[in-house]
């Protein structure tokens, strides 16, 4: 990872992009793939998605999607004292949420909030039976003593929230980070193209990088984009949970190992064909592969992908993550290289005549 390709990361990472409000981040991206690609589109939702014109008009046309939104708060109530009330935007962890800062995206610009704290010398009578809050039970400190006043700080019922925490390198080559999920892969399917855009001579396939919206509450930007682009075969990129820390049962979560390299899924909405390929190419260039299962549904976009139309040949590859959706997510760098090597390596794989269907 160079520094330019480390700022455009941290860029990303810090542009405030909740489900519903993913404008930010999506600018962010665009601008930088938009130096690679033939062209750059968004939908009426704000799904952007980036062009690289293969030289065949017969191979098949991949799609690389990752989802572009984090997690976050919205704001639910204004009291007449000045504190707000707040809900959940996607899989928030109220439980994680007390004592926090965050931005709030208002009309006039980011308003700073910390999310409230009793003091523990004010709760002791309480903590032999103290549970984790509930959403309805935290509140919003901004610093107005009236609703009046946060009205004059432009914030009104319905505006939007992240926690302020900023990327920062952690470790000697790992990044924590909020919205690494999955922001992360949207930084990979930009440097996929970027690879792709250097070689000498154009790989076969057309290549469409997507960066979808409302993954958080259900896919519903993937959805709208794959009915639009229509691919042969796609790979939906996405973080996992590296159950390589204490107190996970790998019986129950299966094992993955942060630094262990991409994992692929089987079963459910990944088709056996398209993993075929990629475990091909990933054992031609040796690039080590880790392996999990999905039994009823993958939980990503992948789903929304695969279902599309007559169907769409598709798989999901992960980024091993420790600390989903908290503020302090990580993950090791020499993956993310391993995970965009292999994804630059299956659409160099593909030719003129490939087809991922199954032959009965």
């Amino acid at each position: 990872m160079t520094n330019s390709e480390k700022k455009f990361l941290f860029e990303l990472l810090s542009a405030p992009s909740p489900t519903g409000f993913e404008t930010a981040g999506q600018k962010v991206w665009g601008k930088y793939i938009n130096k690679f690609a033939d062209t750059v589109q968004n939908d009426a939702y704000g799904t952007a998605w980036a062009t690289l014109k293969g030289k065949s008009s017969k191979a098949p046309t991949v799609m690389l999607e990752a989802h572009a939104d984090e997690i976050g708060y919205i704001i639910k109530h204004i009291c007449k004292n000045g504190f707000l009330r707040i809900d959940r935007v996607g899989g928030s962890d109220a439980a994680t949420g007390r004592g926090r800062r965050l931005k709030i995206l208002g009309d006039k610009g980011e308003v700073k909030g910390i999310i409230g704290n009793t003091a523990i010398h004010l709760r002791k009578d309480s903590l032999g039976n103290e549970s984790a809050p509930k959403i309805h039970e935290l509140y919003v400190d901004v610093g107005a003593s009236s609703d009046k006043e946060v009205e004059k700080l432009g914030l009104r019922v319905g505006h939007p929230a992240v926690y302020s925490d900023e990327p920062e390198e952690f470790s000697k080559g790992k990044i924590v980070s909020r919205a690494l999920d999955n922001r992360i892969g949207g930084y990979i399917i930009a440097r996929v193209m970027a690879e792709l855009s250097k070689e000498k001579n154009r790989c076969a396939a057309t290549v469409q990088c997507v960066n979808s919206v409302q993954e958080e509450i259900g896919g519903h930007g993937a959805t709208m984009i794959t009915r639009r682009l229509m691919p042969d075969v796609a790979v939906c990129l996405d973080v996992t949970h590296a159950t390589d820390t204490p107190g996970i049962d790998h019986s129950i979560h299966g094992q993955i190992k942060m630094g262990g390299g991409p994992s692929v899924t089987h079963g459910t909405c990944n088709h056996p064909n398209v993993i075929k390929r990629i475990l091909e190419v990933a054992k031609k260039n040796k690039i080590p592969i880790q392996h999990e299962s999905s039994s009823r549904y993958s939980g990503t976009d992948t789903d929304n992908i695969s279902y599309t139309g007559k169907g769409i040949p598709s798989a999901l590859i992960s980024l091993p993550l420790r600390y989903m959706h908290s503020v302090v997510e990580v993950v090791e760098i020499k993956d993310v290289e391993k995970v965009i090597s292999v994804l630059v390596k299956f659409v160099k794989s593909l030719k003129s005549g490939d087809d991922f269907g199954i032959k009965i």
